[in-house]
């Protein structure tokens, strides 16, 4: 079926847990948070943190795939990356200074400095970067709508659905789906296009967002949402 034919309000239904999760193209965004190269690629602020960066590039087949699919569909495509001014000056001291890393947001690391606005490090990977008419959300959290313009961006294209893939499950995915749970939004979580640096983390993360009725959202593989779409 081609896009110019496609009736982007028909209703289209996954098969998710804990029950199909419906949507139409004209009122959902796929929303890829932070597959960015501090995070995927060694030499990064993953890496940094004493994390194996291979275990969240393994999923970047899976996410490239829904997200050609997606744009083969005329959807919309919102991206995130998270990450700080040159002066740090949005960047609390509390979550700099956390912990004992080799390299602290805005040291200068292999490729760039860490976590900057405009390093090297801070670009959304190559195999997923975005394309023309698709929006980069720069956040300086965890949650993709704190401090961001996200909310009123998805007012404005009428946008009521959510389909979120990227990294990590339990951190930054998880705090933008219980964001998004609190204005309203229905989400679903692909469950292949998303990883944690601790595989127990993304387990029990999943649990949480289906648990109840789908109290936060929804999750399915990608192979569900994949046979549903228009190609």
């Amino acid at each position: 079926m081609s896009t110019a034919t496609l009736d982007t309000n028909a209703l289209l239904t996954v098969p998710a847990q804990p029950f199909d999760y419906s949507f139409s193209l004209a009122h959902t965004a796929l929303l890829i948070i932070d597959m960015q190269r501090d995070f995927i690629e060694p030499g990064g602020f993953g890496e940094t943190l004493g994390n194996d960066v291979s275990l969240l590039a393994a999923i970047v087949p899976t996410v490239k795939r829904v997200l050609e699919a997606w744009r083969a569909s005329g959807g919309h495509v919102i991206h995130t990356r998270e990450g700080h001014a040159p002066d740090l000056s949005d960047c609390p001291p509390a979550k700099r200074l956390r912990g004992a890393p080799k390299l602290r947001i805005g040291d200068e690391g292999p490729m760039g400095r860490i976590l900057i606005h405009g390093e090297p490090g801070h670009a959304i990977i190559p195999e997923l970067a975005p394309i023309a008419g698709e929006l980069v959300i720069d956040k300086p959290g965890k949650g993709a709508f704190y401090d961001t313009a996200l909310g009123e961006v998805l007012k404005t294209r009428g946008i009521t659905h959510l389909i979120v893939m990227g990294v990590t499950t339990e951190v930054c995915v998880q705090t933008t789906l219980r964001e998004a749970n609190d204005r309203g939004y229905d989400c679903l979580l692909v469950e292949d296009g998303t990883e944690s640096y601790f595989p127990e983390f993304k387990e029990a993360a999943l649990a949480m967002i289906r648990a109840q009725g789908a109290i936060v959202g929804w999750t399915a593989p990608s192979a569900s949402l994949l046979a549903v779409l228009p190609s």
